[in-house]
Formats: structure tokens, sequence, C-alpha cells
């Protein structure tokens, strides 16, 4: 793995400092965590970015193509019929069409939530055959999801090309 310079040293992103109500904090953690991964796979090189860094297979753009699927399941709706094959990108997907799905899922995501002014109101747009989970458990599951596989993509990262930061 070659050393990073210091252009591939991204800087680091504090938390975000939201307003002090439940949604606004609940709301402005997910959107960071959204951006910090998104970031962490744009210009990502091919085909490291699809090359698996560990035994389990994961990669940068599978991670990514994943939450893709886990944004349009958990506030669109979307019924997803198996989970593990949204850990990889289909061969002809560039690194730009993955994370513009990603971008386009959250803006849509983030429509639903705009018209959402109950935290313990249930989702409106359940998934199919499944009680619609009330809006904050949506979005703490979100936070905990996108959070741990931004993790995981910081890491893969700085194996891939020694790009670091958030």
């Amino acid at each position: 793995m070659p050393s990073p310079t210091r252009r591939d040293r991204r800087r680091d992103t504090p938390p975000p400092r939201t307003a002090n109500s439940e949604s606004e904090v609940l709301r402005g953690f997910l959107d960071y965590l959204r951006t910090s991964i998104a970031a962490k796979v744009d210009g990502a090189p091919e085909p490291q970015v699809r090359t698996a860094a560990v035994p389990s297979g994961t990669n940068l753009l599978g991670l990514l193509h994943h939450l893709t699927f886990v944004e349009r399941s958990m506030f669109l709706g979307d019924d997803v019929a198996d989970w593990k094959t949204t850990f990889h990108a289909a061969p002809t997907d560039s690194v730009a069409d993955v994370v513009a799905r990603y971008r386009d899922a959250v803006e849509r995501a983030n429509e639903v939530l705009d018209g959402c002014a109950d935290l313990g109101a249930p989702l409106p747009r359940p998934r199919p055959g499944r009680p619609a989970p009330s809006v904050r458990w949506a979005l703490t599951h979100m936070i905990e999801e996108t959070g741990r596989h931004a993790g995981h993509a910081d890491i893969i990262r700085e194996l891939t090309d020694g790009s670091t930061g958030r």
C-alpha cells in the first residue's frame, strides 16, 4: 500500500452542530454519516473500489450499494428479496453511478422525512408485510447502519489507497 500524500488526507469533519430538537439532532447525525460514506467511496480507484479487502468479501462500492438499498427499503418502502446480493454492485456500475444512486435515495428519503412531524408516528411508507417502525426507530437504525458501514469504509479506503479522514 502506498503511503498517503498530503492530498490523500481529508480533513476530518467534526460532528454536526444541530438545533436542539430530537428530530434535528437525529437527522443531522444521519446526514453527517451519509455525507461521510459517500465521500469515502467517491473517487476511489478502480478496480480496488470493488475488490474485497477482507475475507468476508466486503468492498467499498458494495458498502455504498448496500446502503442505497437500506435507505430505499427503510424510507421508501422498497422490498429487498436478498440482502446478501446488495453488497455487490454490478460490474458495469461505475463509482459515479453508485454514488449518484445513493445520493438520490438519500434525497428521496429526506423528502419522506420532511413530512414526518411526529417521531413516534409510524413511517408513512412501510415495507411490505411488516408493521411500520416509528420514524424515531428508523432514524436511529439508519444512524447505526450507516455509521457501522462508514467505519468499514474508512478502513477499507485506507487499505486501498492510503486515503484517510472524513
